[in-house]
């Protein structure tokens, strides 16, 4: 007996053409996707290349703003500002993801600005110290010629009168090393109340190429524990800043613009009690310093 075949369904045979396709598709979208995604990885790591020299080149500006100094107050202010900005902007980056690429380009513009602005700095210092350099070599010529006569001093008093405008500051002479001590009749030094004989400042001036020569006496003001000032019957008054000021005690000595050491001494007190005694220094010019001693 002949075996009777079922006949094929049609819709099975359109079925595995359709799922051929998917899988063909499927291979074509996997191909595809492994491209795009090779060629992103690429442009990541480029990406973060780039914002690792931008980085690099960040630092080493910090390197070469922290290298940069100057003798002027205005332009150190000015400095530190612009190294903030230089820290802040390297934290910035260091937190940006490098496919930013907006912000890179950003920071970019960034560090060119602040390069630019270092450059600015350099000439300002370079100015600056230029200028300094011919007023002070100026300053010291006008004092010279004018040393020589009379004429010549009122030929260049104007002169003189400019450049002494300019370095007025430095030449104010100022002192260093005040100590105030206490001493007994037999010339030791005590720090008991009942054997002070005598009050003893020591100081020194320091050296000054700029100041004026010539004799300057130097006053002290001496207080006690209860902050009444010590006089003797040799009490003198000096003018510190127009004002009528008593002093303690005085010495003048004669200065050259070299360091001098000098001892200024309060005798005749008649009595010294426990506490603390201070001891402030004056020139007619500027207050040189204060000092302290603890008598027991």
């Amino acid at each position: 007996m002949e075996e009777k075949r079922i006949p094929e369904n049609p819709g099975t045979g359109n079925l595995k053409k359709i799922m051929v396709l998917l899988a063909v598709v499927a291979v074509a979208l996997a191909a595809a996707l492994a491209y795009i995604w090779i060629q992103k990885s690429s442009l990541v790591n480029e990406l973060n290349l780039e914002k690792e020299d931008l980085t690099a080149r960040m630092v080493a500006l910090q390197n070469e703003y922290a290298s940069l100094s100057s003798d002027y107050d205005s332009i150190n202010l000015q400095l530190d500002s612009s190294r903030e900005e230089v820290s802040q902007l390297i934290e910035r980056i260091k937190k940006t993801d490098a496919t930013n690429r907006a912000k890179m380009r950003q920071y970019e513009k960034e560090l060119g600005t602040l390069r630019s602005i270092m450059r600015n700095y350099i000439v300002q210092i370079d100015s600056l110290n230029t200028l300094n350099q011919k007023l002070t070599a100026d300053a010291a010529a006008a004092r010279k010629e004018a040393a020589e006569s009379r004429r010549q001093t009122e030929e260049l008093s104007k002169t003189v009168e400019d450049l002494t405008g300019q370095v007025a500051v430095g030449a104010v002479i100022k002192g260093r090393g005040i100590s105030l001590e206490a001493y007994n009749a037999s010339g030791k030094v005590t720090d008991r109340s009942s054997r002070t004989v005598r009050l003893v400042t020591t100081l020194s001036l320091v050296e000054n190429d700029l100041a004026p020569k010539g004799p300057v006496r130097v006053y002290i003001r001496v207080k006690g524990p209860d902050g009444i000032l010590l006089t003797n019957g040799t009490q003198k008054t000096f003018e510190f800043n127009g004002e009528p000021m008593i002093c303690s005690a005085s010495r003048e000595v004669d200065y050259q613009g070299a360091e001098v050491e000098m001892t200024v001494y309060l005798n005749d007190i008649s009595d010294y009690v426990k506490g603390i005694y201070t001891v402030d220094v004056y020139t007619e010019q500027s207050l040189l310093g204060s000092a302290e001693l603890m008598l027991r």
